[in-house]
């Protein structure tokens, strides 16, 4: 009897064995194929030579759990920071319960709204994470877990840790990742997944090939009107234009045909002495396309330019507020909070290179907004992320920044 009991145990014992080296063969796979991805992504967020750099912590089983799915309904819709100064649109999907370490944790899980322009992608679902590792031993901004809605089966989901991931930000600049709500933070050490990235991190630079040419559509409102000729402003209080004017714009082929005829109503738009203004998005004339017209209020000439495919790179920690208004939203004037500096990188219109310059002021606050609306951000987005904001500290009140009467509209 003792020696099948014996026997009994180094069965189980062996059973267990083979189960963790499953588990962990599985992790170990998993990692494979996501360095093989970073290595394949050509022009990506990583340099092949840089792959050694990308760390992990060690296997843990007991970071391989099962959550119970809470469904929600009805969520209203929040923009999310991204990396790049930024934000995209999430609704709450769902909360997962898991027990982990003997703590209840609850932690929302995300369905992007600009995904759901096509079933299959709307299949996916966000799922980032904080924790007493982030900014230490794991990545400032939080990890990634890849989560499905066809993985919750009979009101669960299986959450492996172990597959915790960097977004491409921790490797690389000019990317727009999502960084975790509060309520996505957990109260405890999670060494398991992706750690920190130690290498050199990458300068990506924009290319020209994701970039289109206006659509059938486009160019008949274009043609409506001659060159000289003011354009209709969309109005978030009409329907249909905030539809257009809450979608995500594409870049532009700085050689395409019409485009010279766009600036130009562009800017006869802009202004227009009825109702001028000192910068102007392509969406509030219903072109979802990356152009912009600016004043650069920076410049002795205060001359009007403008910019194709515009992205802000960098922005600076020191901080204005400054009043805002928009020439897409009637009767609204605030105080919005803006970065001070931010370096911007555009496509020259001439020789369709990319080009960069550093810019301050009220003038990045132009640039600000205005790159604002190729994302569909509308400034009053901004309001409403800075009520939530907690980690402004405020300078010499005696510090005071004025301009010259005058347009206010960017």
């Amino acid at each position: 009897m003792r020696n099948a009991l014996i026997i009994f145990t180094i069965f189980l014992l062996n059973a267990q064995n083979i189960l963790a080296q499953t588990d962990s063969s599985e992790i170990t796979d998993f990692r494979k194929k996501q360095l093989n991805s970073l290595q394949k992504s050509a022009g990506g967020p990583i340099a092949a030579e840089n792959i050694q750099y990308v760390n992990y912590f060690p296997y843990d089983s007991a970071f391989d759990v099962i959550a119970n799915v809470e469904y929600l309904t009805d969520e209203p819709t929040i923009r999310m920071p991204t990396s790049d100064g930024t934000s995209k649109e999430f609704k709450r999907f769902a909360l997962l319960h898991i027990s982990l370490h003997g703590e209840d944790l609850t932690l929302p899980v995300y369905e992007n709204v600009s995904l759901f322009q096509t079933k299959a992608q709307s299949n996916y679902l966000f799922f980032p994470i904080m924790d007493l590792t982030t900014g230490e031993s794991s990545y400032e901004s939080g990890r990634y877990i890849d989560l499905e809605r066809h993985d919750i089966q009979n009101g669960k989901v299986r959450i492996d840790f172990n597959k915790a991931y960097n977004p491409y930000c921790a490797y690389s600049t000019g990317y727009r990742c999502p960084q975790p709500p509060k309520e996505n933070f957990i109260n405890l050490r999670i060494p398991v997944g992706e750690k920190n990235y130690t290498g050199p991190k990458n300068n990506r630079e924009e290319t020209q090939t994701m970039a289109t040419d206006f659509t059938a559509k486009e160019k008949k409102l274009i043609l409506t009107g001659q060159p000289n000729e003011k354009m209709y402003v969309l109005q978030t209080t009409v329907k249909k234009d905030s539809i257009v004017l809450r979608t995500q714009s594409e870049d532009i082929k700085f050689d395409s045909p019409l485009l010279e005829h766009l600036t130009k109503r562009m800017y006869a738009t802009v202004t227009d002495p009825e109702h001028p203004g000192v910068g102007l998005a392509a969406p509030q004339i219903g072109i979802n396309k990356n152009i912009i017209w600016v004043q650069r209020l920076d410049q002795t000439e205060k001359k009007f330019d403008y910019y194709i495919n515009p992205k802000i790179v960098w922005r600076s920690a020191l901080m204005r507020k400054g009043m805002e208004g928009c020439l897409s939203i009637p009767d609204m004037r605030e105080e919005v909070l803006r970065n001070y500096a931010i370096k911007l990188q555009h496509i020259d219109h001439q020789t369709g290179k990319q080009v960069e310059e550093i810019i301050e002021g009220f003038t990045a606050v132009i640039f600000q907004h205005e790159v604002d609306h190729l994302y569909g951000i509308l400034f009053p987005d901004r309001l409403e992320e800075q009520k939530a904001e907690d980690t402004i500290v405020p300078l010499n009140d005696n510090i005071e920044f004025s301009i010259k009467k005058g347009p206010i509209l960017p």
